[in-house]
This record gives structure tokens, sequence and C-alpha cells, in this order.
């Protein structure tokens, strides 16, 4: 099988890409390589994916661009695709919206088009835990009502999956919808604050932790993560009519994909400080502007379906990131 996937060289995308090459299958990637965070890190997974001359081949393509798009992809054959690219971060859309118009918007629109004119056989896409706002019953379940956003990126990725079942119910695209919880691991993003703190403590640094350190999140490790991904590409929702996980009865499914645990933050942060064998002078600070307080994936749906069991708790997954930390900056 040859499977398109769309931000290749970020996290998610770089580690999904590398488990497909080592069971066999081709990829092609592509990614725009912006500089959202260092490039540079991007280049080095995109290093990891060519060192073996395994069947990864590369495009460098903004996908929000629908005719640099189709361009690329025109000699190209691909039988379905991981569509991860994205412009993440939630903070960051409070000062730049219009990147998120961009590329999780038309972006997305893009890739579903390709999917229809292609007759592609499945379409995975990245959503977010961000899209359920401010709700405060948990743990949070796919039939939730998520009608109030609190950052322009949750809403986008509510949007994906609206433009999703639209395409679902007129063209019957196949395509499964994942709602991520707080991804985490080694090649992870600069921005997010295990790499924040386990910078900041290693270098004697304090840090800052948001929401006066009440905040719980739903910490799921990259490789549960990519199994779950690669269980939903390796089985597409039927076009049966029945119901689906999120409610459509069109070939369109949304799961949680998370650990199914709430972790508080400061329970995080000690398995950093063990990890490092420093302990961090934490620096309490209010919630910040489009943040939830807690987050707790209900994940009943994946793990009947298609049998999702996350196996990597909080201590093995930052203990495994800590040590990949140091030795990729040498430290």
């Amino acid at each position: 099988m040859r499977v398109l996937v769309t931000g290749a060289a970020g996290f998610i995308g770089s580690h999904v890409s590398g488990h497909l090459l080592a069971r066999g299958d081709t990829v092609l990637g592509i990614d725009s390589l912006n500089d959202y965070y260092d490039v540079t890190l991007k280049h080095a997974r995109l290093a990891e994916l060519t060192k073996d001359d395994g069947g990864f081949s590369f495009k460098k393509v903004d996908f929000s661009d629908h005719v640099a798009l189709d361009a690329a992809l025109d000699a190209e054959q691909f039988d379905r695709i991981v569509h991860l690219g994205a412009q993440a971060g939630v903070r960051y859309s409070i000062n730049n919206p219009r990147a998120y118009l961009q590329a999780n918007l038309a972006g997305h629109l893009n890739m579903i088009e390709i999917g229809r004119n292609r007759r592609i056989e499945h379409l995975v896409y990245a959503s977010s835990s961000s899209v359920y706002g401010g709700n405060e019953t948990l743990p949070f379940r796919v039939e939730d009502r998520v009608d109030h956003p609190l950052s322009l990126y949750a809403a986008t990725k509510k949007a994906d999956e609206l433009m999703s079942e639209t395409y679902a119910h007129l063209y019957r695209l196949p395509q499964t919808g994942l709602r991520f919880f707080t991804v985490y691991g080694p090649w992870g993003r600069p921005d997010m604050a295990m790499w924040l703190f386990t910078k900041a403590i290693l270098g004697g640094q304090p840090i800052d932790v948001f929401g006066e350190g009440r905040m719980r999140r739903d910490f799921t490790y990259i490789d549960d993560i990519v199994a779950g991904v690669v269980a939903c590409l390796d089985n597409p929702p039927s076009d049966d009519g029945l119901v689906k996980a999120g409610g459509s009865t069109s070939p369109h499914r949304i799961y949680n994909i998370g650990n199914s645990r709430s972790e508080d933050i400061g329970e995080m942060i000690s398995a950093i400080e063990h990890s490092c064998g420093r302990v961090a002078t934490r620096r309490l600070l209010p919630m910040q502007p489009g943040d939830v307080r807690d987050t707790f994936a209900d994940i009943e749906a994946i793990q009947s379906d298609l049998g999702f069991e996350p196996r990597t708790a909080i201590a093995e997954g930052v203990s495994h990131f800590v040590k990949w930390y140091r030795k990729y900056h040498n430290v």
C-alpha cells in the first residue's frame, strides 16, 4: 500500500511514516517545512525516514495552496491518505489567526478534494481534543456537543470535521477523524509543555506552570497514538447506513484517541524531575486565553471498534522523552 502522509516532517506525521515504512508500505510525505518552530528539527525527522532508503519519498509543498498541491501530486499514485499536517498550537492562534484559516480550513478542503477526485480508499485526518472547549463533564465523549470552542484553533478543527462529514455524505468518501489528546514523546514539538519544562529543568531555569498548577491532561505517548492511527487507516468505515462513532450514517467516524487517564500537571513535572535528576523551580501563573482546565478522553468507541489499547504510563513515556531529548541536544 502506498500512503500519502501530510505533515510528514512533523511530530506525529514522522512517527506514522516510520511505522508504515517499517511494516513494508511505501510513503509519499509532503510538508511545507514552515518556521512555526525550528526547521532543523523537521529536517532531522526527515533524515531519520530516508536513512535506510526504505520506500519514503518527500515533496516540499504547502497543501493549503491547491495549485501547488495539484502540481506536486499530479504524477503520483497513492491508495490512502493520513492527513496530519496543520497549523498547531492553541496560544499561537490568538495572535496569528490567518495562519489557521489558511492551513486548517483551506488545507483540509484541499486534501478532501484530493480524496474525492482520486477516489481514495480512506482518508484519516487529525482533529483535536480542543474541540471540547469548556466542557465540564468528564471524560469527554465523541457524542458530546462541541459548539463552544475556546480558541480559533479548536474552531478550525471542528470545521474540518464538518467539512469531512459533508464529503462523506455527498461523495461517500470514507474518512476517520481523530481527536488527539496531548501527544508527547521523542521527536516532539518544542512548543509543548514537556519539551519546555525539560529544557528549563536541565538548564537550571524556572518553569512557568499555567493554571496555578491545577490543570490536568490526558497525556498520550506517541507509540500509542501511532498504533491507533494505523489501526484506523487499515479499517475504513463502511458505507452501510449504520450510525458510526460520532453520529454519522455516512462513511465517516470520529474517535477520541488518548490514554484514557487524566494526569495532574504536577505529576508530569515530577516525572520530568525524576528523569532529569533535578528539581524544578515552579512559577505558578494564571490560565492562558484559549486554554482549558482539564482534558480526559473516553476511548470506548475506538477500543470496541478497533481494539485500541494505550499501553504507556506517564512515568515510562516521560523517561523515554527525556532520554531522547538529552541525546538529541547532547546534554
